[in-house]
């Protein structure tokens, strides 16, 4: 069998979290349509009877402007340098840019065996799709180039295929019915995160970290789960909340129901709102809330 690591990087909302999902066949990474949404790296594990690919899940390439986005890109860097192969994720339908070709540029100068995925493809025409290729391809950019469509499915058996050629053979990494290597402590903060950002706007989503104090399944089956929301200023803290707290419940509300979905079980989640200012350009208090290098 084949077997190895893919990391799968590109810009920030290139459709990367959705593309593993779908690829390992389980929610491993969060989804939403703001930027940063990846924070760690996180690895996504697909196992059948001929390969067993293990996806690396990166933070999408962003002008860092903090401590916290330093530290991502760093990870992404790193991630990028020791595995088997690389997935460039470009969102096809946003089309390619000069920033896009720079970048792929930069990933094949690493002599890692690398392809290209064109997402969202079936959100653009499809005379962007040859267009795209040919501006890759004036660059001088050798890579075979699969445009897929992680939520109509299109194209993802051959993207499978093609990634399981630059394998090499092997042992699997991990047992078949391992999916992820993160906790199931980690999934939860990241599905409170997830509700987070699709429930508010503008900066706040990105100064909200998620640390679970609590993590108990009771002998009834139910769980019990504690956590801090925590944020840079009191004025965010309000927002949070909302009037009467209402605005806190509907985010916890839709967050329990992920978290009941995932768990397989009943939850009973307990929500607090904490301030930590400027946590993202503190580095100790980084490590605190559980962001770390991975070198």
């Amino acid at each position: 069998m084949r077997s190895g690591y893919v990391a799968v990087i590109g810009k920030a909302n290139a459709g990367k979290s959705t593309l593993i999902n779908v690829l390992v066949g389980e929610k491993v990474a969060i989804v939403s349509p703001k930027p940063q949404t990846t924070r760690d790296r996180i690895l996504g594990v697909r196992s059948e009877a001929s390969r067993q690919i293990v996806f690396v899940d990166t933070p999408g390439i962003y002008r860092a402007r903090n401590a916290l986005t330093d530290l991502m890109m760093h990870t992404t860097e790193t991630s990028a340098k020791d595995v088997d192969a690389i997935l460039y994720v470009l969102d096809g339908h946003a089309g390619v840019s000069e920033e896009d070709v720079s970048l792929v540029k930069k990933y094949a100068a690493l002599g890692i065996p690398m392809l290209v995925a064109f997402t969202k493809i079936d959100i653009m025409p499809e005379a962007e799709i040859p267009r795209g290729v040919q501006v890759l391809g004036e660059a001088g950019i050798e890579a075979d180039v699969y445009p897929v469509s992680a939520r109509k499915g299109k194209n993802l058996r051959r993207l499978l295929d093609a990634v399981t050629q630059l394998l090499p053979e092997g042992e699997p990494v991990f047992p078949e019915d391992v999916v992820s290597d993160r906790s199931e402590k980690f999934m939860i903060a990241e599905l409170m995160r997830e509700k987070i950002l699709l429930k508010y706007e503008k900066e706040i989503p990105h100064g909200v970290a998620v640390v679970v104090n609590t993590f108990e399944r009771q002998e009834n089956g139910v769980y019990h789960i504690d956590l801090d929301v925590v944020c840079e200023k009191s004025n965010h803290k309000a927002i949070l909340i909302g009037k009467q707290g209402r605005a806190l419940k509907e985010t916890a509300a839709f967050a329990r129901q992920d978290m009941e979905k995932f768990l397989g079980a009943k939850v009973f989640l307990t929500v607090y709102v904490k301030v930590r200012e400027n946590w993202r350009d503190r580095e100790g208090m980084l490590r605190e809330l559980g962001y770390r290098s991975e070198d």
